[in-house]
């Protein structure tokens, strides 16, 4: 217990590993500016999907209120994309902190963080997996690949220029 006139004191790894989540944040916005310009500079123009409001519909699942303008939900869909990318990018902090770096970094983070998203939106019942085609899989995959990759890119540079 810190009582009065006492400070908490961080330990170096706790300082280390808060400096890596941190780092981590700043990456995974990096990673999904470069996941959202792929899609729409690459992706939708090959496969001819249209923009997806997955984000949004996830935020108004687990949040109370309605958004009644089409300006509103867009804005809600693009913060709440970059904000479930913060966190694609916390994670792959916690395995920087653990050593994990490169493609091993970007396969373990990849492989927890999709399966968790896969998992929990498929209990809100925002997916439904068993329906989707080998199409829609493998685009599904590939975007969030190209954003964890971005990301764990940009991890490893901050860490290369921090230390």
């Amino acid at each position: 217990m810190v009582g009065p006139g006492k400070r908490l004191r961080m330990t170096a790894a706790a300082r280390s590993t808060t400096d890596h989540i941190g780092r981590g944040v700043v990456s995974g916005l990096a990673g999904t500016a470069v996941m959202t310009v792929f899609q729409k500079l690459v992706e939708m123009p090959l496969t001819g999907r249209a923009d997806s409001y997955a984000p949004a519909e996830f935020a108004e699942k687990v949040s109370p209120g309605e958004l009644s303008s089409r300006v509103g939900r867009d804005s809600l869909n693009y913060g709440t994309h970059f904000a479930l990318g913060t966190l694609w990018g916390a994670a792959f902090g916690v395995a920087a902190a653990k050593g994990l770096r490169g493609a091993k970094a970007v396969g373990v983070v990849f492989g927890v963080v999709y399966a968790g998203d896969v998992l929990l939106n498929t209990a809100l019942g925002l997916y439904q997996p068993g329906t989707w085609s080998k199409k829609d899989w493998a685009i599904d995959v590939v975007d969030k690949l190209v954003q964890a990759a971005a990301t764990g890119a940009v991890l490893d540079r901050l860490a290369d220029s921090a230390g």
